[in-house]
């Protein structure tokens, strides 16, 4: 991936993301020491950077898959003094394979303009995963579940997707974070549960027990905060730019550019904020197949 390319999805993607998505899968996590969340340069806290050195099966709790659900999938051992740890990318970087993410993102203020015929959704990128044989994770917020019941029940009963936690509200939960209004420790954790909530309400059986922080910002605080939750927070290394983009061809460099083994993508499933996924992925697939990687979902990554 040139410099340039870089560069313009960076700045196109930071200029906007006070709107729609409001920085999801835009930054990462700032640690307490003070660094700030920027675009594509996914950060740790040095005692959550600590947690993702020990993967290990850990007990889930009600944040867990449902009854009825596949094999329990596997999470990372708590963290320094229980901080939530924290999934970036596979440390079996030798196998060729990569997870291809896709944030299903709708803030809980959002529903007059679904109403209004705003299209939160995106069935066609779905479609083409499902023809192209690519296992995936959405990271779901409850309020996309709520609006889309049918297609959160679809995706979350076909074995080839797995759904995970993006938040009920999309707000924040560490501040500054892209003009996001942030929520309190309480209201965070009852923030995850809720979504967990929606899901099991739309029928949603394949889901797993990892979250995404909206805007990928946190500290330790949020890591805190999330701790009796008993979920691993799944952050990424590839950044894929597709937010707001038009040019589906730079989307795809960017990926192809970026991604290494067990890398972990972020991607959108919003057809009026990220517009040219589904084109991009059909790029993307078959040229990564060609160079020998398999596509798995979160979940084996964070097995391996």
């Amino acid at each position: 991936m040139t410099n340039s390319v870089r560069k313009v999805a960076a700045a196109a993607a930071t200029a906007v993301l006070g709107a729609a998505l409001a920085g999801c899968g835009g930054g990462a996590g700032a640690p307490d020491a003070g660094r700030e969340a920027r675009m594509g340069t996914p950060a740790a806290s040095a005692s959550a950077s600590a947690s993702a050195s020990t993967a290990a099966a850990a007990g889930s709790s009600a944040a867990s898959p449902q009854a009825g659900a596949p094999a329990k999938p596997p999470t990372m051992a708590p963290g320094p003094n229980g901080l939530t740890p924290v999934f970036e990318r596979a440390k079996q970087q030798t196998d060729k394979t990569v997870a291809l993410t896709f944030d299903a993102d709708m803030t809980s203020d959002q529903g007059p303009r679904a109403a209004d015929g705003e299209h939160f959704d995106n069935p066609a990128l779905i479609s083409t995963l499902r023809t192209l044989k690519v296992p995936s994770t959405i990271f779901m917020t409850g309020r996309w579940a709520e609006e889309y019941p049918d297609q959160a029940k679809s995706i979350g009963t076909d074995p080839n997707f797995e759904i995970a936690n993006h938040s009920y509200s999309h707000h924040a939960f560490k501040s500054p974070c892209y003009g996001l209004p942030a929520l309190d420790a309480a209201a965070a954790r009852a923030d995850v549960d809720r979504a967990f909530a929606a899901f099991r309400q739309a029928g949603a059986v394949n889901t797993v027990p990892y979250f995404r922080f909206p805007g990928g910002c946190y500290d330790d605080q949020a890591l805190r905060a999330l701790s009796t939750a008993k979920v691993t927070a799944v952050q990424w290394d590839v950044v894929s730019g597709d937010a707001f983009a038009k040019d589906p061809g730079a989307v795809a460099e960017q990926v192809l550019g970026g991604v290494k083994p067990g890398s972990v993508v972020v991607m959108h499933c919003t057809r009026s904020a990220a517009p040219v996924t589904e084109e991009a992925v059909q790029r993307i697939v078959p040229e990564l197949r060609k160079r020998g990687y398999r596509f798995v979902k979160v979940s084996e990554l964070i097995g391996k």
